[in-house]
């Protein structure tokens, strides 16, 4: 019978970061090849560590050490730097996984997506104990570092600074925290109290430090952690940081990403009074949260080919975990040798509270890849283990899955107290997913970073990831567009393939710019010469809306004139000297220049002012408002039909200012006019083409000229019989307050919001010389951060603003530019700050995994707990008091302290008194630090009355002597 699907839970995305592995790939590559990871610190690692206790022989200084566990990257959270010291660095890199894991999952933080809830789990803080211990701290000072340190207060801190709005659970249960929460994680999926949920967890010891081993404690006196190996003495610890992101399965296929695996079940319990002890494991607890998770699963247990177990390492936890697993998995079906074991702790040491993600992380790792991993270190299996007729088996070495299909792998977490959580898991679904169609002219990517350097980590980054993955470009920009959170060190470039994408990250080849908050643009309209036949082309193909909103725009022409235009917009073939007839080059223009703005503004693009260049300046005021698009369609074609019939002429740039041409002209003593005043070092002279040529033959090298393609000598008094027309056009038509300010063309000054305007104005205009250059100062004056974007063919208007040192972005930069120009283009003013839709930037493609956020902030500690000295465990007498070789009182102070009965008699038993095995081994230790005898752990709890012990411990003093 097929299972019923609708309360599984897809694991969406996931990161970590642990002993030797920075990444959760880093993780794989080394849990495959069988690494231990923990590491063997020197004295100069132990800084803090008081220098007795280092030397004490029972010291080992060993565990799984996280590199960079100090740094973070506060500003991007939005912390002061006080703030960031006072934190916990636990709380300080679950922020960060947390980030890098909703980026996995293709939800990244700080913008909309699904309900998201929080369930984090972290250790004890010895950050805050190291603070305390240096001192009291000022009522202030104690507010925020229990704010930054105490777990109650993780998780809602995670959802403020990532902007999540599900619940927010802290999740404490010691070693099994973090597969608690997960259970809780997904309850509340299944419940629909959020519709993705966010597990993180950390373990990190401050400092990172060795242990001191207790004889028959279950700390390691080797430094290593053996589980199910015959050599096995006990646990190292390890710290490390973890997160998942999960999803109901059915959403996730919908429309996320492709899932890392799918958890089919989970169950929790706990213990209860049946065990030796409240630090001692259950058999019949771990049994029965099995059988729990197997029987939520509705699977057989024959299908579950793997199993990541606690594995602690230890000669009582690990042969109880063998026994309960063995004996609930084959008693519900499991045949012998048929699920591998794995054991992280092996690679890594016990993570406490994060260690149950790590072990989920890398079960979902498994059951993906297909691979069973070695248990690091293994050599011979525990005589102590029953291996007869056990479904379980160490794996020799990495293999290959050979177990059932699909496939399936449990994961176990028990917690000291008795809370067990059991998890089962199956690979991920084959993706039934269509692939994206990617533009003809490529995509744009859009990464962004909260500093200029961690940008260029992600550039490098990505690069290297394209490269070795060869992955659809149209996802990865779909995914970045759409997955990524928008922050102001940004980052855009367009490329056809992943090499291309990769050269032009390496190279720099890319639009980069910092939106320090919102930004503003003012649009510039280009007038007559920059047209070419199929200008329209570039923005039908790369700008959303712009087709619809040509059509509009074309509609407001009368049909001749719209066929016309409609024509030279879009066909490349059409003749260039029909569309250089001014009759059909400016209603062409200004037809393009309005459905482009148009279609900006359906993309979030509007301006804040408006500068045009002669025909571009109707543009300009239609955009404002003071033309509706009927009476500016009509305008511009008697415009262009009036200055079609003027005489033809000529005019000609000079790269010098208005008064240097001026005086050529005079020196020259013909007549040319000044047609516009471009840049403070760029203007333009019209006249007949005698005038112009000959002009340009006596100047002789005395300036930069350049006669232009044109056929008319505009705003020159060549065109003064084309102004009739234009009077008689504005008579008929109604003007209006602007609702934008425009810059007037022919004085450069701005047209106010709500001024009336004379219709006189775009008769002069026609006439009078351009005051470009003052129109531009005008703007940027007004507006002096915004960015100048060029709206039409061409980049003309850059070059002038160029001129004026001023920065300016055309969107299709002209007929030799690459087709992908106003793609491109986009992205650029996506660089600058500007609201660009980016769903309008790529194509609808899927989400994928792509490389996470490059944290890399500075180093933190708070001088309160740089201040502080570990506090050496042992509680030694006075140096004053004499050393005694008779223990009875020695016992008698040590059984009041450590069970607070303060008349302890000879016979009263140990652990009817409220001992326990935890509690022995330290009354053991305390022995030895005393007397220097070394206690037995089982004479001890063998002896259990204070009698029986003071008896052993004389005996091994006497048998010492």
């Amino acid at each position: 019978m097929t299972r019923d699907r609708a309360f599984d839970i897809a694991v969406t995305g996931m990161s970590g970061r642990f002993p030797g592995a920075a990444t959760v790939a880093e993780l794989w590559s080394a849990v495959t090849a069988g690494q231990v990871l923990t590491t063997r610190l020197g004295r100069e690692d132990l800084a803090g560590v008081p220098a007795d206790l280092l030397d004490d022989p029972d010291y080992v200084p060993a565990r799984g050490w996280l590199a960079d566990a100090d740094r973070f990257d506060h500003e991007l959270f939005r912390f002061s730097g006080r703030d960031a010291e006072l934190m916990d660095p636990q709380h300080r890199l679950m922020l960060e996984v947390a980030w890098t894991a909703l980026e996995d999952a293709g939800q990244g933080p700080l913008r909309d997506g699904p309900v998201t809830g929080v369930y984090a789990s972290d250790s004890g803080s010895g950050y805050l104990r190291a603070m305390l211990a240096s001192g009291p701290l000022d009522p202030q000072t104690l507010d925020h570092a229990i704010h930054g340190t105490e777990p109650d207060f993780i998780a809602s801190l995670i959802s403020y600074k990532l902007d999540l709005t599900g619940p927010a659970i802290g999740v404490r249960t010691a070693c099994s925290s973090s597969l608690v929460g997960l259970h809780l994680a997904v309850q509340a999926l299944l419940n629909g109290d959020c519709d993705q949920a966010l597990v993180v967890a950390a373990g990190i010891d401050f400092p990172q430090a060795g242990h001191l081993h207790i004889p028959g404690g279950i700390q390691s006196a080797s430094g290593a952690c053996r589980p199910f190996d015959a050599g096995a003495d006990g646990v190292l610890a390890g710290s490390g940081v973890a997160c998942v992101v999960l999803r109901r399965l059915a959403d996730a296929l919908a429309g996320g990403v492709e899932p890392h695996g799918v958890v089919l079940a989970t169950a929790i319990n706990n213990d209860g009074a049946a065990k030796a002890g409240y630090y001692a494991p259950s058999i019949s607890g771990q049994e029965a949260v099995i059988r729990a998770a197997v029987a939520a699963a509705d699977v057989d247990a024959s299908s579950i080919g793997y199993l990541e177990t606690h594995g602690t390492g230890t000669k009582v936890g690990d042969p109880i975990e063998w026994s309960a697993a063995s004996d609930a998995y084959r008693a519900l079906g499991a045949a012998p040798g048929q699920i591998a074991i794995g054991a992280l702790k092996a690679n890594t040491g016990h993570l406490d509270a994060a260690a149950g993600l790590g072990a989920l992380i890398k079960a979902l790792l498994v059951v993906r890849e297909g691979v069973v991993p070695p248990v690091a270190g293994f050599t011979s299996l525990n005589p102590l283990l029953e291996t007869d007729g056990s479904p379980l088996f160490v794996p020799a070495g990495e293999e290959p899955w050979t177990g059932p299909e699909p496939r399936r792998a449990a994961i176990s977490s028990f917690g000291i107290g008795g809370t067990n959580a059991h998890v089962l898991v199956e690979q991920p679904p084959r993706p039934h997913v269509l692939r994206s169609v990617p533009r003809a002219h490529g995509s744009v990517l859009l990464l962004s970073a909260g500093d200029a350097a961690a940008l260029d980590r992600a550039s490098a980054r990505l690069g290297d990831h394209v490269v070795a993955e060869a992955p659809d470009l149209a996802d990865v920009a779909f995914t970045l567009a759409e997955g990524r959170a928008v922050l102001p060190h940004r980052l855009a470039v367009h490329a056809r393939t992943p090499t291309e994408l990769a050269t032009r990250l390496a190279s720099g080849d890319v639009a980069r710019g910092h939106a320090a908050g919102p930004a503003s643009a003012v649009f510039l309209f280009p007038g007559q010469g920059s047209q070419h036949p199929g200008m329209a082309l570039p923005f039908a193909a790369a700008l959303p809306g712009f087709t619809d909103a040509l059509e509009d725009t074309l509609a407001a022409f009368a049909p001749p004139i719209a066929a016309r235009i409609a024509r030279a917009l879009t066909e490349e073939t059409f003749p260039a000297a029909t569309l250089a007839s001014t009759e059909l080059a400016q209603p062409a223009l200004f037809a393009l220049e309005f459905a482009v703005t148009t279609a900006l503004a359906e993309l979030g693009v509007t301006p804040v002012a408006l500068a045009g260049h002669s025909l571009g300046e109707i543009t300009a005021a239609t955009v404002s408002g003071v033309l509706d698009l009927p009476a500016a369609a009509r305008l511009v074609t008697a415009r262009g039909r009036a200055m079609q019939a003027c005489p033809p002429g000529a005019m000609v740039a000079l790269d010098c200012a208005e008064a240097t041409a001026l005086e050529l002209i005079a020196s020259w003593g013909h007549r040319l006019e000044v047609a516009a005043v471009n840049a403070p070092h760029a203007c333009v002279l019209a006249g007949s083409l005698a005038e112009v040529d000959a002009f340009t033959t006596w100047l002789d090298g005395r300036v930069r000229a350049k006669v232009l393609r044109t056929s008319h000598a505009f705003h020159s008094e060549l065109i003064a019989p084309a102004l009739p027309a234009l009077e008689a056009e504005l008579a008929a038509a109604v003007l209006r307050p602007p609702a934008l300010p425009f810059a007037l063309g022919t004085t450069g000054a701005l047209a106010e919001p709500g001024a009336a305007v004379d219709p006189g104005e775009f008769v002069r205009q026609a006439r009078q010389p351009v005051r470009f250059g003052a129109a531009l100062a005008a703007v940027t004056a007004r507006f002096p951060s915004a960015t100048l974007v060029e709206v039409g063919p061409g980049s003309t208007l850059t070059a002038a603003a160029a001129a004026a040192d001023l920065t300016a972005v055309p969107l299709s930069p002209g007929r030799a530019a690459p087709a992908d120009a106003v793609l491109a283009a986009l992205g650029e003013l996506w660089t600058c700050g500007l609201p660009v839709d980016t769903s309008a930037l790529c194509v609808p493609g899927r989400l994928i995994h792509l490389p996470g956020y490059q944290f890399h902030g500075r180093r933190w500690l708070a001088p309160e707990a740089a201040a502080a000295q570990p506090a050496v465990e042992a509680v030694r007498q006075a140096e004053a008091e004499p050393a005694t070789t008779d223990p009875s009182g020695l016992l008698s102070s040590l059984w009041a302290e450590l069970l607070g009965h303060h008349a302890p008699g000879a016979d009263d038993d140990f652990f009817e008194l409220g001992g326990d095995s935890m509690l022995i081994t330290q009354l053991a230790r305390r022995v030895h630090q005393e007397l220097g005898v070394r206690v037995s752990l089982r004479g001890m709890l063998a002896a259990r009355t204070l009698g029986g012990q003071i008896t052993h411990v004389r005996d091994l003093l006497t048998t010492a002597a």
